[in-house]
C-alpha cells in the first residue's frame, strides 16, 4: 500500500450560541481548522484534523493547507503509510515545527494502519488500560452571571469536574473561581487555567488567594520559557501546577521535569505533533514520577477521537485524577462526524471501529469547508 495523495480541507466551524469561550489568549468564537485525508492505492483513506491556532503554535488553516500541499504531501507521496515512525521523521525533515499540521497527517496514518488491520488505533498502541475516560467542562473568563449560568448548566448535565479560565485580571479571576466553587460545593473538583496570562508576581498572589478554594491544579500560570519561575510557583503557591503551553516537545518535557517545575504534564496529539509524540512525553514523565493529563485546543470529532485512543491506552495519562479535556464537540455547531462520539457526563468512551473508528460526514464537511485557493 502506498500514499497517493495528502488532501488538506480548510473548514470554519462556529461554536454554539452561548458556548463561545474566552481565555487569556482571547475570544474563541469560530474554529478555523483543517481536515486531512491521506489517500492510498489500496482504497483506504485515513482521516486527521489540525486544530490550528495562530496564538498557540503560529499555524493557521492557510499555513497548514500550504504546508501539506507544498511540502508534506509531495514528500510522502509513494510512501508506505503504515511506516509511521519513518514518516514522522520524514515530516520533521520536510518542514520544521508545525506540530498541529503534522499531528493531523500522523492521525490519518494511524487511521490507515488500523483500518488495514481491522483493529482500533488503541489496539495498535498496546490495547486499552481503561474503558471510561473521565472528562470535564470549561468555563470561560466571562462576567459572573454568565459564569454561574454555565456552571449550573454543566452541573445539571452531570459533569463532575469543572475548569475555570483565569489569567485576565486578578480580582475577576478570584471572583469567577469563588462563584463556581459556591455553586459546585466542596466535592466537585475544580481546576483553573491561566493560559500564560499572569506574570510571576501576579501568579504568586493569585495562587495564594485561590488556595482556599481547594483547587485540583493550576494550569499554565505563566508564559513558557522560564522553568525556574514555574518551579518557584510550584513551591510557594500551594496549588499543584500543570504545565501545558510549556510542553510542546519531548525536549520541553525534559526541561520542565528536570527543573521539578510541574506536578502534572498536559499532553495531546495536536500540541505535541502527533499521538506517538504524546506517548513519548507521557513515558518520560512516568520515568520522573509525574502523571499526565489530556489537554485540548477545542477539537472537532476526528481530533477528539485521536485523543480518546491516546487516553485509553497510555497508563501514565491519569484521567481518573485529572479529568481529560476531551470536550470540543460539546462546544461546536458540528463535529463533522456521521455518528457522534460517546462523550457522556459520566465519562467518554473510545470508538471501537477500525482505525480511529469515526466516519466523516460529507454533507457537514461540504457545509463548513472554506476555499483558500
Amino acid at each position: 500500500m502506498r500514499i497517493t495523495r495528502v488532501e488538506a480541507i480548510p473548514v470554519r466551524v462556529p461554536l454554539k450560541p452561548g458556548m463561545t469561550t474566552k481565555t487569556a489568549h482571547g475570544d474563541h468564537v469560530t474554529s478555523d481548522y483543517v481536515i486531512v485525508r491521506v489517500h492510498t492505492d489500496g482504497g483506504i483513506v485515513g482521516l486527521g484534523e489540525a486544530t490550528v491556532a495562530a496564538l498557540w503554535s503560529g499555524e493557521t488553516s492557510t499555513s497548514c493547507a500550504a504546508a501539506i500541499h507544498d511540502r508534506i504531501g509531495p514528500g510522502l507521496l509513494g510512501a508506505d503509510p503504515t511506516r509511521i515512525t519513518a514518516l514522522r521523521k520524514q515530516m520533521d525533515f520536510l518542514i520544521k515545527l508545525n506540530p498541529f499540521t503534522k499531528a493531523a497527517v500522523e492521525m490519518a496514518l494511524w487511521d490507515i494502519a488500523g483500518k488495514a488491520l481491522g483493529v482500533p488505533v488503541y489496539q495498535l498502541l498496546g490495547g486499552k488500560v481503561r474503558d471510561v475516560i473521565p472528562t470535564k467542562m470549561m468555563i470561560g473568563a466571562f462576567d459572573l452571571p454568565r459564569v454561574r449560568s454555565l456552571a449550573e448548566q454543566f452541573l445539571n448535565w452531570g459533569i463532575r469536574c469543572l475548569k475555570v479560565k483565569v489569567g485576565i485580571d486578578l480580582a475577576g479571576d478570584v471572583a469567577r473561581v469563588q462563584a463556581v466553587r459556591e455553586l459546585a460545593g466542596p466535592e466537585i473538583p475544580i481546576t483553573i487555567d491561566a493560559n500564560c496570562g499572569w506574570n510571576v508576581t501576579t501568579a504568586r498572589r493569585a495562587l495564594e488567594q485561590l488556595r482556599r478554594f481547594n483547587l485540583l491544579v493550576a494550569e499554565q500560570p505563566i508564559a513558557p520559557g522560564d522553568v525556574e519561575a514555574l518551579a518557584y510557583l510550584r513551591t510557594v503557591g500551594g496549588i499543584p501546577i500543570m504545565a501545558d503551553e510549556s510542553v510542546f516537545t519531548l525536549a520541553d518535557a525534559w526541561n520542565v521535569l528536570r527543573a521539578h517545575a510541574a506536578d502534572v504534564i498536559s499532553v495531546y496529539p495536536g500540541k505535541n505533533g502527533g499521538i506517538a509524540a504524546s506517548i513519548e512525553i507521557a513515558q518520560v514523565a512516568q520515568a520522573a514520577g509525574i502523571a499526565c493529563h489530556v489537554g485540548s485546543n477545542l477539537e472537532l470529532g476526528i481530533g477528539s477521537a485521536a485523543m480518546l485512543h491516546l487516553a485509553c491506552a497510555v497508563p501514565n495519562i491519569d484521567s481518573a485524577t485529572y479529568p481529560a479535556d476531551i470536550l470540543g464537540p460539546h462546544y461546536h455547531e458540528s463535529d463533522l462526524l456521521a455518528e457522534p462520539l460517546a462523550l457522556q457526563p459520566d465519562g467518554a468512551r473510545v470508538p471501537d471501529g477500525p482505525g480511529l473508528g469515526v466516519v466523516l460526514d460529507e454533507e457537514q464537511l461540504s457545509r463548513y469547508r472554506v476555499d483558500h485557493s
